[in-house]
């Protein structure tokens, strides 16, 4: 039910000491729904993602939230997709900007629509190869579109001094890879733990 959506989304937002006002849940709701009207017939998210959309995406891109307490000014999100984790990390954290990074010109053209109509002033849609991206950059967030190993490769090139960078994936076992670091949300919201593996520079 959208009541327990609602709940949901909320504690997750506490987790990170955030809260989201009506406002935000407002923009949320909006958010799943165009995620399910337009994303996922568009081809944004997989034929079979439609009724995963309140956990498995919003409530997943929320978590990255979690495991760093204090965001910067700028985020770059890599391969955005449909806007995850982007767009809900910019609804629940507008004092950062969010800018959404896809190679394809139909997703960026997609993920330029909903900006636009959720009107969400701190995310911004740059289509771009994420091997040709020029940094600096304090902070890059990505739902594993990519690989540890290509993401470590990306950070090291446009990660400013002090940055860091956070992915999410869907892992059925807990994640490990050099020069990472994983961090544990327990089973406690869902049904099993949620990893995430973050990289800092130095």
């Amino acid at each position: 039910t959208l009541f327990h959506v609602k709940q949901l989304w909320e504690r997750i937002a506490a987790l990170s000491d955030r809260s989201l006002d009506p406002r935000q849940l407002g923009v949320l709701h909006r958010y799943r729904d165009w995620l399910i009207e337009e994303a996922v017939p568009a081809g944004g998210l997989g034929p079979g993602e439609g009724g995963r959309v309140d956990e498995r995406h919003i409530g997943d891109s929320l978590l990255f939230s979690v495991p760093i307490p204090d965001f910067p000014e700028e985020v770059w999100d890599l391969g955005s997709g449909a806007g995850l984790p982007g767009i809900p990390l910019a609804i629940l954290i507008p004092e950062t900007r969010f800018v959404l990074i896809e190679r394809s010109q139909r997703r960026a053209d997609l993920l330029e629509r909903v900006v636009r109509i959720l009107g969400l002033p701190n995310a911004s849609v740059v289509r771009n190869d994420i091997e040709s991206l020029e940094g600096p950059v304090p902070a890059i967030v990505s739902r594993a579109a990519l690989g540890a190993a290509k993401t470590s490769r990306i950070a090291d090139h446009v990660l400013e001094s002090g940055g860091f960078a956070v992915m999410g994936g869907s892992w059925r076992r807990r994640p490990s890879h050099t020069g990472w670091e994983t961090f544990e949300i327990p089973a406690d919201l869902f049904d099993h733990p949620v990893w995430f593996l973050i990289m800092r520079r130095q």
